[in-house]
């Protein structure tokens, strides 16, 4: 530990008072002597404390201090309660020598003191709780992380939190750490990291830092420099670190039989499974037919998020919503609960704008369905999954598309299933394309030209910079490789609606 840190330390009553410039000395352990020189008992990094029963006069302040200088301590701490304040021939003889001075406020007993500094120091005690989370690792089933915090705060005086990406605190004290630690995790460019607020030093670990995306990860948050650290007490990090990712692991519900039933009815939900059988594995499910529901899916880029964390992020930012939540083909996909909340669209996209620090060069699609029924879900999922495609049109670090941003005659497609829609535009459209493919022609951009000026043979070819002559030739090829009439009010929405799926 650095003498710097001596100051944060609570009922301890060390004010500096010389030495400003020898703080980041290491303190190696504490001893207490009023011997004249007491030099013989000394090895080196002490810090000294004394209640200056050698002192006679000037002279000793010279003797003392030299003789502790020439045993290489780090510091020595006056208490006040023989003389009040450091005499101030110890002050200069302590400056002369370049020993740092404290002072030890009257009501603090020295044992305290030792005490409190001699904790944080011990190697033996960090051995010891050490061993303790290796046994307490084997034993942690359903109990939580509070009790290991607590163990943590009370063998060491930091105290800790475990948190999510989102911030929520998942274990620790009450007082939850700045909202600058979460910001933090996300965004620092590697962890373990130290960050200052309000006066306090932080210090920020990731959980499990080589396996799981930032986003999706959960973080340890110190209440203390962790450099200030003997080597000892920085290897209980791992130990903790793995009694976090077994709590984690706990409570991933994958594996479970809610977990595994909510993936069976993401899966019916887009496949062409009767309503009756999606019904039934709804309330297996636990969820009611009568509530309302709004359908959430997401997808990241390659080299982002993967699927499976992608699934455990929407659950974690509806944590309190118990979401059914599956995986289809890389696009992770919930179903959650409306209640009373009318802010819960508001609260997800606040929630996935505030990972954007943690996607670190990927990037994070979402789509919002509208609010559904339960007999309506197949057409809230496809809502979203709509909706996320547009998300990820974007090309935005974190991009959220809700069911208000959709146009209408996509509103009524999110209900035809996939297949359809990719057949209806490949049908219309492909034709079209390896036309333009093979010739090095503009059809399919003279088509949607067309449509936007609704039919205007003279608006159209001012835009395509031709002659208007060369645009019927154009517009008859399209006809005759697709056999449709533009002309005609529903070949034109045919070829809009194609041209929109694309």
């Amino acid at each position: 530990m650095r003498l710097r840190s001596l100051l944060a330390l609570s009922d301890t009553g060390l004010e500096l008072v010389t030495g400003e410039d020898e703080l980041d000395r290491f303190v190696r352990w504490v001893v207490t002597t009023d011997m004249l020189d007491p030099s013989r008992y000394l090895s080196g990094g002490e810090l000294v404390l004394t209640g200056l029963q050698w002192w006679t006069s000037a002279a000793d302040s010279d003797v003392f201090i030299s003789a502790l200088a020439r045993a290489r301590v780090a510091a020595v701490a006056a208490g006040d309660a023989l003389y009040g304040e450091p005499p101030a021939d110890l002050v200069d003889a302590c400056r002369r020598h370049r020993i740092p001075l404290f002072r030890v406020r009257e009501e603090f007993a020295f044992a305290t003191v030792a005490e409190q500094i001699n904790r944080n120091l011990s190697t033996g005690r960090a051995a010891d709780l050490a061993a303790v989370l290796d046994r307490h690792r084997k034993l942690v089933s359903g109990g939580g992380l509070d009790s290991v915090l607590e163990l943590i705060h009370r063998n060491l005086g930091t105290a800790c939190w475990v948190v999510s990406s989102t911030g929520r605190v998942v274990a620790g004290p009450a007082k939850a750490p700045p909202e600058q630690t979460r910001v933090a995790c996300l965004a620092a460019p590697r962890l373990p990291d130290v960050i200052s607020s309000d006066g306090n030093r932080f210090t920020l670990f990731a959980v499990d830092p080589d396996g799981t995306s930032r986003v999706a990860d959960w973080f340890m948050v110190f209440e203390s420099d962790y450099k200030d650290w003997p080597e000892e007490r920085r290897a209980i990090i791992a130990e903790l670190a793995g009694i976090v990712a077994l709590e984690r692991v706990r409570l991933d519900d994958r594996q479970s039989a809610e977990g595994r039933l909510a993936q069976e009815l993401i899966e019916l939900i887009v496949s062409d499974a009767k309503p009756a059988d999606i019904v039934s594995r709804l309330e297996l499910t636990g969820l009611g037919l009568s509530e309302r529901y709004l359908a959430v899916a997401a997808t990241a880029d390659a080299g982002g998020v993967r699927p499976r964390e992608l699934r455990a992020l929407l659950r974690e930012i509806l944590y309190d919503r118990s979401p059914a939540a599956g995986v289809i083909d890389g696009e992770a996909i919930a179903l959650v609960p409306i209640g009373e909340d009318g802010s819960l669209e508001d609260r997800i996209h606040r929630a996935v704008e505030a990972l954007e620090p943690g996607l670190q060069g990927s990037r994070l699609s979402v789509g919002i369905s509208g609010g559904v029924d339960g007999e309506s879900l197949r057409g809230a999922v496809e809502e979203a999954r709509y909706a996320r495609r547009m998300a990820a049109e974007r090309n935005q670090p974190t991009s959220v598309v809700r069911h208000d941003e959709l146009a209408t005659h996509m509103l009524l497609l999110a209900s035809v299933p996939d297949e359809v829609r990719r057949m209806f535009r490949v049908r219309l459209l492909d034709p079209l394309s390896n036309y333009d493919r093979d010739n090095r022609a503009d059809l399919i951009h003279t088509l949607e030209t067309f449509l936007q000026v609704s039919g205007s043979w003279t608006k159209c070819a001012e835009l395509l910079h031709l002659h208007v002559n060369t645009l019927r030739y154009r517009v008859q090829r399209i006809e005759e490789l697709t056999d449709r009439d533009l002309s005609r009010l529903e070949d034109r929405v045919d070829f809009f609606l194609a041209l929109a799926l694309r």
